[in-house]
C-alpha cells in the first residue's frame, strides 16, 4: 500500500512540475569577432536541448536559422528604436518587418522593448520618455495582428530600480522611479504580461562582499542565511526576487509574474570570478528555479541565462567578456544539463525549515 501509494505522489509531482530544463533558456549575444554562424548558433542550441533564447534584436541571420527548429525567442528592440517606436506607424511597421515574416516558423514568446532603461542620472535616461509609449505601440501592432495571446510585449528591468531589498519582505521601488515605472507595470497587468528582471547575485556580492558570502550569492549556504517573516533564505537569488515581488506589490501590481531575463556569473575578469564559481552559480540556479521562492514557492522561475558566448566586443569591464556558457569555438565551459531530466531531479530548497537562526546577510 506504501509503495503504491509513494508511485502516485510521484506521478502527482510528475504531472504538475515541468523539468527544470523546460524553464531555463540562454541569452544569444554578438559582441564577438570570433563566433559561429547563426546556423551553428542555432544547432548548438538544438544539440544541448536549449529550449529558449533571448535575441537582443531581430536579427534577421538568427531569425532565420530559427525557422523550424522549435526554440521559443524573446526578441529585443534596441534602445536605439524606442523613438522611433513611440510612434504607431513606427512600431506597426517594425512589427510587420521583424515579427510577421518569421511567424509562425519561429516561435516568438517575447518582445522585448528596451533593456535596462534607467530613468534617472544614466546614459540611457533620455530614452525613458519613448518606453511606455512605444511599449504600447508594439503591444497594438502585435494585437491588430491578432498575436496578443500568443506573443507578449513587454520590457526589461535591472535591479538599480529598486530603493528597498532589505528585508525581501520590505522591497520597494526608489522614489525618483515611480512615475517612469507605474504607468509600465499598470499596462503589462492589464495585458497580463510578466515583467522581465535582469538579476544578478555576482554584482551584489562583489560590490558588498563584507555583509554578502559567496556561499549566499552562489547557493551553497547550507542553511537559511536570512529570516524574514517566518521565510528562511539560503540564497541571495530568491531574497533579490522576492524583493522585486515585494516591490510590485507595494506598487500595487503585486498579480505580476516576473521572467528573469538575464543572469550568469563571469568565469574571469575580476573579484569573485573563477570557473568554479560560475560552473556552481548556473548549475544551481537550473536546479533551483523549477521550485519558486520563498515568497512565491512551487512555481517554476522562466530564467534566461547570460550569455551563450564569451563576447569579446562587449564594452566596459574586463568581466563583461566573461559571462559565456560556451567558448567561440563553441567548446562548453561548464558541464550543464539542460531539459530531458527527470522532474524529481529539481532540488526542493529549505526555506519550510522552522527552526530560528540568526546570522548576518
Amino acid at each position: 500500500m506504501a509503495t503504491i501509494l509513494l508511485l502516485l505522489l510521484l506521478g502527482l509531482f510528475a504531472a504538475n512540475f515541468t523539468p527544470t530544463g523546460a524553464q531555463v533558456g540562454v541569452c544569444y549575444g554578438m559582441l564577438g569577432n570570433n563566433l559561429p554562424n547563426a546556423q551553428e548558433v542555432i544547432d548548438l542550441y538544438r544539440s544541448n536541448n536549449i529550449r529558449r533564447m533571448r535575441l537582443y534584436d531581430p536579427n534577421s541571420q538568427a531569425l532565420q536559422a530559427l525557422r523550424g527548429s522549435n526554440i521559443e525567442v524573446m526578441v529585443g528592440v534596441p534602445n536605439s528604436d524606442l523613438p522611433n517606436l513611440a510612434n504607431p506607424s513606427g512600431a506597426q511597421s517594425w512589427v510587420q518587418r521583424n515579427i510577421l515574416p518569421y511567424w509562425p516558423s519561429v516561435r516568438i514568446r517575447y518582445i522585448t522593448v528596451g533593456n535596462e532603461v534607467r530613468p534617472v542620472n544614466d546614459a540611457t535616461s533620455w530614452l525613458a520618455q519613448y518606453v511606455l509609449p512605444a511599449l504600447v505601440n508594439v503591444f497594438n501592432a502585435v494585437r491588430s495582428a491578432g498575436l496578443d495571446s500568443q506573443i507578449k510585449v513587454s520590457i526589461a528591468i535591472d535591479m538599480s530600480l529598486i530603493g528597498v531589498s532589505y528585508p525581501p519582505s520590505a522591497g520597494a521601488f526608489r522614489g525618483d522611479i515611480r512615475s517612469y515605472l507605474d504607468p509600465i507595470i499598470g499596462h503589462l497587468a492589464w495585458a497580463r504580461t510578466p515583467l522581465l528582471a535582469n538579476i544578478y547575485t555576482y554584482f551584489s556580492y562583489k560590490d558588498n562582499p563584507r555583509d554578502i558570502s559567496l556561499p549566499y550569492a552562489i547557493f551553497t549556504s547550507p542553511s537559511p542565511v536570512v529570516w524574514d517573516q517566518g521565510r528562511g533564505y539560503q540564497n541571495l537569488f530568491d531574497a533579490m526576487l522576492d524583493s522585486l515581488y515585494s516591490a510590485l506589490e507595494n506598487a500595487g501590481q503585486g498579480g505580476l509574474d516576473v521572467v528573469v531575463s538575464e543572469s550568469g556569473w563571469p568565469s574571469a575578469g575580476g573579484f569573485g570570478t573563477s570557473v568554479d564559481n560560475a560552473a556552481t552559480y548556473l548549475s544551481n540556479l537550473m536546479r533551483h528555479v523549477g521550485g519558486g521562492t520563498p515568497k512565491r514557492p512551487g512555481r517554476a522561475i522562466e530564467t534566461y541565462l547570460f550569455a551563450m558566448f564569451d563576447e569579446n566586443q562587449k564594452t566596459g569591464p574586463e568581466i563583461e567578456r566573461h559571462f559565456g556558457l560556451f567558448s567561440p569555438n563553441k567548446q562548453p565551459k561548464y558541464q550543464l544539463r539542460f531539459g530531458g531530466g527527470r522532474p524529481w531531479d529539481i532540488v526542493s530548497e529549505e526555506y519550510n525549515a522552522t527552526f530560528p537562526l540568526k546570522a548576518d546577510m
